[in-house]
């Protein structure tokens, strides 16, 4: 299969390039950046095809989609910077990019009757109450303009297409490009004590991992909404911390906070991040490991 890969220059992107260069399949990887800029670790990605595409441009990605004509579309790129999307200034971006730009790529694929596969999160939900998220579940309530631009992608990709996987995932690291476990361990280094939120719950996503699960989906035909992380007991950011710490051998003392003691945040976040992945097997695909098994090979990986 040929799959055209946006975002690559990202943790996920990254690792889905790889993953399809181990199968054999013909990868072609695109982003933002006049060149490829994500970590130069000498993977398959480094030497696979790259396309500098603005998705926002609908002249160009229907010029390159066309060019490139792929089996299927892996959507990775997005505006992630969720409190930057709270600015007035950034809103029409970040809508021109979660938004806009997915219905663009979502147009040609209609257009060239090929796969796609889109990124979505829990923040398209309102994150109340304790019980996990089912996939199909349609009660949308984003709490900021990140998850609502997002929703808008799904809602894009949904309504153009027959051949689409919207798969939805959360707390999300991995070897290239920023995360949360990296932040922890620099700032682990750097303070005898931190403080984490203790009241957002759910599980980490390894993106080494996701890649293998995406690589599945576009290999199927079993086409839908699905969840998608780690494996595992739902956790908070501090348990989460506190796991990071006690692999990596730190002694940083982790204080557990609310989100209100905490503070800081302009966009709100989501209390329950909860999503209930049973689909997967339901369908035949193998879930993620463990996420502790996963962040030990995260580490590991990181040296």
């Amino acid at each position: 299969m040929k799959i055209f890969v946006t975002g690559v220059n990202g943790q996920l992107g990254h690792d889905v390039m790889n993953e399809l260069a181990s199968r054999g399949h013909e990868g072609v990887g695109s982003d933002l950046a006049p060149l490829y800029s994500g970590i130069a670790d000498g993977t398959a990605v480094t030497r696979m095809p790259y396309v500098s595409l603005d998705i926002t441009d609908a002249s160009a990605v229907k010029r390159v989609l066309e060019e490139v004509h792929p089996d299927a579309v892996v959507h990775c790129a997005a505006w992630t910077a969720v409190d930057m999307a709270e600015d007035d200034e950034n809103v029409a971006k970040v809508r021109a990019v979660n938004a806009g730009g997915t219905q663009n790529i979502a147009d040609i694929c209609k257009e060239l009757d090929c796969k796609m596969l889109y990124l979505s999160t829990d923040y398209v939900f309102d994150g109340q109450g304790t019980e996990p998220w089912q996939p199909d579940c349609k009660e949308y309530k984003p709490l900021n303009v990140y998850g609502q631009t997002k929703l808008e992608g799904e809602l894009a990709v949904s309504g153009t297409l027959d051949k689409y996987f919207i798969v939805r995932i959360a707390w999300v690291f991995g070897k290239n490009g920023k995360n949360f476990v990296k932040t922890m361990l620099n700032v682990g280094k750097t303070h005898d004590t931190v403080r984490v939120v203790n009241d957002q719950i759910g599980t980490p996503t390894y993106t080494f991992d996701l890649a293998r699960l995406l690589v599945d989906m576009i290999e199927s035909d079993k086409y839908g909404y699905y969840h998608a992380t780690n494996e595992g007991d739902y956790i908070s950011w501090y348990d989460f911390t506190c796991e990071i710490y006690r692999q990596a051998g730190y002694t940083t003392k982790v204080v557990p906070v609310t989100t209100a003691e905490y503070g800081l945040s302009k966009a709100k976040r989501p209390f329950n991040s909860r999503l209930d992945k049973s689909k997967l097997i339901t369908n035949g695909f193998k879930p993620l490991p463990d996420w502790k098994d996963a962040l030990r090979r995260y580490l590991k990986e990181q040296g």
